[in-house]
């Protein structure tokens, strides 16, 4: 079932559950969503793929985690809850993350078929990663294992 299928159907079921907080973040899950398929338009593209969907939905957990970052900051316990809730429904849509053994070996193999040698082939190793793990790999966390393993 594509994402796309996914958000209508979660939709219906929180709002017949009477799930109010999921209904709403479902809701604006989708109008991100409406808004990045309209910003793609002029280059053609009527629906943007999977695969933008799922950064998409990445952009907006970090945003929000950085967000629940600075309600803890001015002591605001309540803003930070909601949208700790907010990232805790976009992530079940999301497809589920590598733990840090598979991330280690994935980044071995990129590293072994990239043939990288020094810290001046790390954007070849990670563009061998993104090729391959984009979904389920989070880029932020296979950089640094990546400058560790040439040895920077």
């Amino acid at each position: 079932m594509s994402l796309r299928a996914r958000f209508l159907e979660e939709m219906k079921a929180s709002m017949k559950a009477g799930d109010s907080a999921r209904t709403s973040t479902i809701r604006m899950v989708m109008a991100k969503l409406k808004d990045t398929d309209i910003a793609a338009r002029p280059t053609g593209v009527e629906q943007v793929p999977e695969e933008q969907i799922v950064a998409m939905l990445r952009s907006m957990v970090k945003s929000r985690r950085e967000s629940v970052e600075m309600y803890r900051q001015g002591n605001r316990p309540e803003l930070a809850d909601k949208e700790e809730a907010e990232i805790a429904v976009i992530e079940g849509f999301l497809p589920q993350q590598m733990d840090d053994a598979a991330m280690q070996a994935a980044v071995d193999e990129a590293v072994a078929e990239t043939g990288a040698a020094s810290i001046k082939d790390m954007g070849k190793v990670m563009a061998a990663l993104r090729a391959k793990h984009a979904a389920t790999m989070d880029m932020a966390k296979a950089g640094p294992l990546v400058k560790a393993k040439l040895g920077a």
